[in-house]
């Protein structure tokens, strides 16, 4: 190696030693103020949960978990998570959470059908929380008024960056705006949901869309969404459809809405049953989760996952988010950002 190769090569890595320092500040930062704002408790959490239970997730429904057989569980088969969105309110029983208060875990999840791209991995990494609330709090006010708590929580966090880190300016507007899906389509009716998405947050900056897996007048929902964890059935306040949503903002960077969090109310007995047949998933009925929630022993909940690598990469202004996880890419992806500021962990 040249001298020039490598004074090169170290300042590369000395980059991306100061890019982890950074990441390592987010994350702590950012947990210690989510516990606190939420009024929730940090929790470990499983890498695998066994088979057959339905507490993993199948997220959107088509996405299949990396499965295998345990030698000593006799060939018992369990299964890497997607998601801990189930377990989690599970978990609210299983440590008799009261109202008002929850939990907050790691997720290490694994989704080997993702497809790649610089905003997504085959490994994921968010901070899960789950709240119990009571009967009357499952209102689109209620969820409002989480959502705003939330985007406080990354609003502080992306000032003390700031303070700490000056050439890192805040990108955030004051607040969040509420749009229904609904809404969405008829402000972009000839636009498809990414792009309608894409203007929106553009305008907006920071946006909560609200009522996504129900479908639209259009006949087609906004995104599709797993029907046994949130609750895009119920009719709100509005009139509208939809308990849950995402948090999206606008990434200058990339040109495009940014996705953070997915959230929402859970569903209760009347929405499970509704959206295992509108899904035509009424088969889970018979598996270990379903059970619990239609026979009323799990609690009513509000929950979410706000990603990790997103938060950082995008409060870090990066372009990619192997720039803030070390993850597994395709040779042509590395060979793309070879000998470019885009430096892949």
């Amino acid at each position: 190696m040249t001298f020039q190769a490598e004074t090169i090569h170290i300042s590369c890595a000395n980059d991306m030693l100061k890019t982890e320092e950074m990441i390592d500040f987010i994350k702590t930062r950012y947990e210690k103020t989510l516990a606190q704002h939420l009024n929730i408790v940090k929790v470990s959490a499983p890498v695998v949960v066994p088979d057959g239970t339905g507490i993993n997730d199948d997220l959107s429904g088509v996405e299949k978990p990396i499965s295998f057989p345990i030698k000593s569980l006799d060939g018992q088969k369990a299964s890497i998570i997607q998601s801990l969105a189930k377990w989690k309110r599970m978990r609210l029983r299983y440590f008799h959470i009261e109202p008002g208060k929850g939990i907050l875990t790691d997720m290490r999840a694994l989704r080997p059908s993702e497809n790649l791209s610089p905003i997504h991995s085959v490994y994921v990494d968010q901070w899960d929380w789950e709240k119990h609330i009571l009967p009357e709090q499952r209102t689109l006010k209620f969820l409002k008024s989480t959502v705003e708590q939330l985007y406080k929580t990354i609003r502080i966090t992306e000032d003390e960056l700031f303070q700490k880190y000056p050439w890192l300016t805040p990108q955030l507007p004051p607040f969040i705006t509420f749009i229904h899906s609904e809404e969405l389509y008829k402000m972009y009716p000839g636009l498809p949901p990414k792009e309608r998405e894409n203007e929106a947050a553009k305008k907006f900056k920071a946006i909560f869309i609200i009522g996504i897996g129900n479908v639209l007048s259009d006949g087609k929902p906004h995104d599709l969404r797993a029907p046994d964890y949130d609750d895009w059935s119920t009719k709100n306040e509005d009139g509208y459809f939809g308990l849950n949503g995402d948090i999206l903002f606008w990434n200058s960077n990339l040109n495009s809405a940014f996705e953070i969090s997915s959230m929402g109310i859970r569903v209760d007995k009347t929405a499970m049953e509704k959206q295992l047949e509108i899904s035509n998933c009424q088969d889970r009925k018979k598996l270990l989760f379903h059970k619990l929630l239609l026979e009323g022993q799990l609690p009513l909940s509000i929950g979410g996952g706000i990603g990790q690598s997103r938060l950082c990469m995008f409060l870090l202004k990066k372009l990619h988010i192997g720039e803030v996880q070390s993850s597994v890419w395709p040779n042509e992806v590395l060979k793309k950002y070879e000998g470019k500021d885009v430096k892949l962990l």
